[in-house]
């Protein structure tokens, strides 16, 4: 049994990786923001974090740690000049800020652990050029950055490495997929035709916690239906 923390389990994918991990039978610390989910598994607890807070308080992670997952983030799609700085600087701080604030305050914890392995989250878009997602891209970018240099500083103790989806099925991207026609235009956008489901990136987000991936680090793993490696 390993013991993984899971920051934002509350909804999405870092639900549908809650419930495979606890399936497996890992158990799992998950936190949340504001909507407190409840416990519907004896190996999983849940514990209210801002991961704003300049100083989070992370005392309930026990001394060893197996795994870290930071799932947070936004999507916010709007032509750059209607962009603040101000703007840029929040989603910064939420996506790349936060996830070192996160990774520091626990890296201890990680040393400690077997075969510890850090999983974060980018998006096709990092890679590809996307109108209107200069601000999602930006941040993204310095994820899958920081994904490269922990994993150089941290080999070969801890692993390091980063999961970049398409559009996939969650609560944040609902504005996207609230009517049949968005959904059907999303769709077909892709080469494998449908939209991901929190299940695909979970997956892949336990693999990369498991064993089963112990010689991979420093990667970003494209889990988007073909959308960054395939010209149609």
């Amino acid at each position: 049994m390993k013991t993984l923390l899971v920051i934002g389990a509350s909804g999405g994918i870092g639900t549908a990786l809650s419930a495979a991990l606890t399936d497996a039978g890992h158990r799992v610390i998950g936190t949340y923001f504001e909507n407190a989910p409840e416990a519907t598994h004896p190996l999983i607890e849940y514990h209210r974090l801002d991961v704003m807070d300049r100083n989070p308080t992370l005392d309930f992670v026990p001394d060893r740690l197996d795994g870290l997952v930071y799932a947070p983030g936004s999507i916010n799609l709007k032509p750059f000049t209607r962009i603040s700085p101000e703007e840029f600087m929040d989603d910064y701080e939420l996506q790349v800020i936060g996830a070192i604030r996160i990774i520091q305050a626990v890296i201890k914890n990680l040393r400690q652990g077997m075969d510890p392995s850090i999983v974060l989250f980018s998006t096709v878009a990092a890679q590809k050029g996307f109108r209107f997602h200069s601000q999602v891209s930006a941040s993204k970018g310095a994820v899958e950055g920081l994904t490269k240099a922990l994993a150089a500083e941290y080999a070969p103790k801890i692993r390091v490495n980063c999961i970049a989806p398409s559009l996939t099925d969650t609560g944040l991207a609902s504005p996207l997929l609230n009517t049949d026609a968005k959904r059907e235009a999303n769709a077909d956008r892709h080469p494998l035709k449908r939209i991901g489901e929190p299940d695909d990136i979970a997956k892949m987000a336990a693999f990369m916690l498991s064993e089963e991936s112990a010689w991979i680090t420093g990667q970003v793993l494209h889990v988007d239906g073909g959308m960054s490696s395939i010209v149609q």
